[in-house]
């Protein structure tokens, strides 16, 4: 009888160390496990609703994986005293504690206890592989957000200052066209410029601002004093285009950029001779031409003229 109760408290310890052993090392895979890359995809975030624009970021999704505790619990022990049953009794039978008896019916149920925990074990790992593979029931795929288009040609404009203005200008006045507006700038171009060359302001003066009128009479008279000519010859506009347009005070302004090419001389009054410029090389250059009416449909008058 003592001898039973030896080996009773014998096995009873070896399987408590057992077990405390088997329960720690779970433990620390479980951990291991959860951090590995894959577990990641797992963590479920709810993505917050917005509305999309050129200029929304997606929310940047949170890498956090989702972790669960793996505690062993009753069925832990209960296994891992059954596998120390087991380690107990090899222990034994090579001390020479082998006994009689009900020994073996108790290897019986022990075997049965570790067969079932293997197969508890394959089970679980089997249904963790499919969950990780259907992840996506919780992180579902975000399609990142697309920028929607309109092809509403005044949507699109929007985003242009100068279409912005056009379409202003339309408003006040329907009949408005960039086209023409271009054919009218290189009509004044060369009115102005004949009436610059015969130094005789008087035909344009309705199509120069009241400054701009003075600004080109002083250099007009300025020919006339010192008795020189400036001659502009075989002009040839290349390009007239819209550089700028807006709205103030209830003025229209638009700039043009004019590129052309030109002779450029000017003679004395007197004897005809060259005093400046060429008569045989052309010169091409560019200017910015600003003209400015009343909003409407309105005359266009020149208010400045700049080099580029």
């Amino acid at each position: 009888m003592g001898k039973r109760k030896r080996r009773l408290m014998l096995v009873v310890m070896v399987v408590f160390l057992t077990c405390s052993v088997l329960q720690v090392e779970a433990f620390a895979r479980a951990g291991f496990g959860r951090s590995s890359g894959y577990r990641s995809s797992r963590s479920y975030s709810s993505p917050a609703r917005s509305y999309s624009s050129p200029y929304s970021r997606p929310a940047r999704p949170n890498n956090t994986p989702y972790q669960q505790s793996n505690r062993g619990g009753i069925m832990g022990g209960l296994l891992g005293g059954l596998a120390g049953g087991v380690l107990g009794g090899m222990l034994f039978r090579g001390l020479g504690f082998g006994g009689a008896g009900g020994g073996g019916l108790l290897q019986i149920i022990i075997f049965a206890g570790i067969a079932y925990l293997g197969y508890k074990m394959f089970i679980k790992r089997k249904n963790e592989g499919g969950f990780a593979n259907s992840g996506n029931m919780f992180n579902p795929t975000i399609v990142p957000p697309q920028t929607y288009q309109n092809d509403d040609p005044q949507v699109i404009e929007a985003g242009n200052e100068l279409a912005v203005s056009m379409v202003d200008i339309r408003k006040m006045d329907a009949s408005f066209d960039e086209a023409r507006f271009s054919d009218q700038v290189m009509d004044m171009f060369f009115k102005i410029q004949g009436s610059w060359m015969n130094r005789d302001l008087t035909p344009v003066k309705v199509l120069l601002t009241d400054e701009m009128y003075r600004f080109l009479q002083e250099d007009v008279d300025t020919l006339l004093r010192e008795k020189k000519v400036n001659h502009l010859e075989n002009i040839a506009v290349r390009k007239v285009e819209i550089e700028n347009a807006w709205q103030e005070m209830g003025q229209d302004n638009i700039t043009a950029l004019i590129y052309a090419n030109l002779l450029d001389y000017t003679t004395d009054e007197t004897t005809g001779a060259v005093i400046a410029g060429s008569k045989s090389d052309p010169i091409k250059f560019e200017e910015y031409w600003s003209f400015i009416r009343p909003v409407g449909n309105n005359p266009w008058r020149l208010t400045g003229i700049d080099q580029k």
